[in-house]
């Protein structure tokens, strides 16, 4: 299936060709709920080649907007936007209509893992941890600094660190270590496109896909507190309150407070929390997969 679509793609080349491929790809219409369905249906059942490419040509722009998320990571958009078309293209296979949700939020999880594993071979060259602690702190740490010390650069305060390494459970200087390697990445939605003068900015700008954007975020959020709601009950009352006290309150209690309350020590806390956020990632992770929410390889 793959390469039979692959090659009735818009052509993606060089970043000089950028440009033109994002205004190609502006030519293809979106789907509603209804065609998709019934596009998917047909694809599922009679393994129409035709039904597919349609599913896959109305989503390319999910791709593209999704992979300008990443391109602060210094690598080539063009690239990591055609690993989000291969990750399209197993969602459509594996793309299940009867369980009533759209393409776009069960394929967002395929694109951002084609172009995470993606950005993760690449920088690997410069040592990049592959722990799930650090995988976290890769993608994370930008947000997380924003969100800290929005307008900070160089080197963290030592407070800022602290903080981010006990919210992303890393060491502080895994911490100090990848914002430095991040640092200097960063690229302006002002760069230009190409040879014609136009910005990043200016191929985001398309509010039906904006909406279709906010939709999907707005189920996959939806699906994300159903899921922690369904597997909350796996862990024991101290559990469940040490990790929304430390993980899911606006304002974290800290770890001498709980220590405190719990008579135990900070590093006993810390090790409850751990365990606890495992156990719900775990469950959350197999409730996920048998609803058809994640990609199953």
């Amino acid at each position: 299936m793959n390469t039979s679509i692959n090659n009735n793609l818009p052509i993606l080349g060089n970043e000089g060709g950028l440009s033109v491929y994002l205004e190609q790809i502006k030519k293809f219409p979106m789907l509603d709920a209804e065609e998709e369905y019934m596009l998917a249906k047909n694809w599922k059942t009679t393994g129409n080649i035709k039904s597919a490419e349609k599913l896959v040509t109305s989503h390319l722009r999910l791709v593209a907007k999704i992979a300008m998320r990443y391109k602060g990571y210094g690598l080539p958009v063009n690239e990591m936007i055609s690993e989000g078309n291969i990750g399209l293209m197993q969602a459509v296979k594996k793309f299940e209509p009867e369980k009533g949700f759209r393409l776009a939020t069960y394929a967002m999880w395929w694109i951002k893992a084609s172009i995470q594993e993606y950005v993760l071979r690449s920088w690997s060259l410069v040592k990049i941890g592959t722990t799930t602690a650090q995988k976290k702190l890769f993608f994370n740490l930008k947000k997380l600094k924003n969100q800290i010390a929005p307008r900070s650069e160089g080197d963290l305060r030592k407070e800022h660190v602290d903080e981010i390494a006990d919210k992303l459970d890393v060491s502080k200087e895994e911490v100090v270590s990848m914002n430095r390697r991040l640092s200097g990445k960063e690229f302006s939605l002002n760069a230009q496109v190409g040879e014609d003068g136009d910005e990043w900015q200016d191929w985001l700008v398309d509010k039906e896909l904006d909406h279709d954007l906010k939709f999907a975020h707005q189920e996959e959020m939806e699906q994300r507190k159903d899921l922690l709601k369904k597997s909350v009950n796996i862990l024991n009352d101290r559990e469940r309150e040490i990790l929304y006290s430390r993980r899911l309150n606006e304002n974290p209690t800290t770890l001498d407070d709980l220590s405190k309350k719990y008579k135990i020590s900070r590093e006993r806390v810390r090790q409850i929390e751990n365990k606890a956020f495992e156990k719900l990632q775990k469950h959350m992770l197999i409730l996920a997969k048998s609803k058809n929410l994640l990609p199953v390889n």
